[in-house]
């Protein structure tokens, strides 16, 4: 594994310019918050939860992982910056400070903490390899579950289980449970398709560090 001192895989063509490596950190920023608002159009609604299935997570991993701590925290913060601000850019073109307070808000938090543990891990070369990419992206995405499920339940909580839509498809018993109840609509039906965008994200930043060592090596 590289040492403390590794640099993430954008910052390795970083130029020697002061003045055109502040410009390429900004579009490097601005091109973070771009990917995670066209992740988040990729969405599938489920009955039960006011939560989505989009490829945000996806972005979030990748991005963190290729730009390091600082710009893919700031990725992030542009992020959420602009969807309060209005533009369309949260899941399913959502916006508005409405959805930073609401259910999914803290989906959208967790991900500025899991661009700071992802991109920190990356400084530090665990994401050189699959093995310890998946480690590191497997933090990022717990991360923001721990973010996430609290706020869940404190936003929308047992109310679900009277909502006049999400209350038809949510079973009696985990009705009796708030901590169930929040597994059930915040985690459990996201469990396989993290994975497998964690596994994507786990081999496509190695592989790309493979190809740049190979471009170098010609």
């Amino acid at each position: 594994m590289a040492t403390a001192q590794a640099r993430p895989l954008a910052l390795t063509l970083r130029p020697h310019s002061t003045r055109r490596a502040v410009q390429l950190d900004a579009v490097l920023v601005v091109g973070a918050a771009a990917i995670t608002a066209l992740g988040a159009q990729i969405v599938i609604t489920l009955p039960f939860t006011p939560v989505p299935i989009t490829g945000q997570t996806f972005a979030v991993l990748v991005t963190a992982s290729v730009l390091g701590r600082a710009r893919g925290v700031a990725g992030q913060l542009l992020y959420l910056l602009a969807g309060a601000a209005g533009l369309h850019v949260f899941a399913g073109g959502a916006h508005g400070l409405s959805s930073l307070t609401g259910a999914t808000g803290g989906y959208l938090v967790g991900f500025v903490v899991a661009a700071a543990i992802v991109g920190w891990l990356a400084e530090r070369g665990w994401d050189r390899r699959p093995g310890s990419a998946a480690g590191a992206m497997l933090l990022g995405s717990l991360v923001i579950y721990a973010v996430a499920l609290p706020w869940l339940y404190a936003t929308v909580g047992a109310g679900l289980c009277t909502h006049p839509f999400f209350g038809a498809y949510i079973p009696g018993t985990v009705c009796g449970n708030g901590f169930l109840l929040t597994l059930y609509a915040g985690f459990f039906p996201f469990v396989v398709g993290d994975v497998l965008k964690l596994l994507l994200a786990a081999t496509v930043v190695p592989s790309a560090w493979g190809a740049l060592g190979a471009a170098r090596r010609r």
